[in-house]
């Protein structure tokens, strides 16, 4: 039966051009060699640099594309788009509304947005390296009937 899959999966790869096209070569874990179009390459993968065992501040920065900042009673909200399309909604509030200062507000919201997107690239990451294992079984999820 045909369906859709989703797949992640951590590469090594370098540039390198084909027939006159810029793309990458492409390793895979098992050794496996490939070659990629630039745009295809670049639309599929999150480059990581050196260490590919870690999520870095960097790479988070890279990753909120922007955002936008309202207020919202004594609430700042901040909306950030992310690399992938997907958005992101924090906010932050002050006690007492006669403190609200909405720079700081939007700082913190964003902080927040920051460390979600810490934790969803490390999420990935995981994934990417370690696959999608079917068979594990949490302790937390023992004695659930699926």
């Amino acid at each position: 039966m045909t369906q859709f899959y989703i797949g992640t999966k951590q590469v090594m790869a370098w540039p390198q051009d084909k027939d006159g096209a810029p793309g990458y070569a492409v390793k895979y874990p098992d050794g496996y060699t490939s070659w990629s179009p630039k745009d295809t390459f670049e639309a599929a993968y999150l480059a990581q640099g050196n260490d590919p065992s870690r999520i870095t501040e960097e790479m988070v920065d890279a990753f909120i594309l922007g955002h936008e900042g309202t207020r919202m009673g004594n609430h700042s909200v901040v909306l950030a788009k992310l690399a992938n399309g997907f958005t992101i909604v924090e906010d932050s509030a002050c006690v007492d509304p006669a403190n609200y200062d909405h720079a700081l507000g939007e700082h913190y919201a964003l902080e927040k947005v920051k460390r979600k997107v810490w934790e969803l690239l490390g999420f990935l990451l995981a994934t990417a390296r370690n696959g999608v294992d079917r068979e594990l079984t949490p302790a937390w999820t023992r004695g659930f009937k699926r």
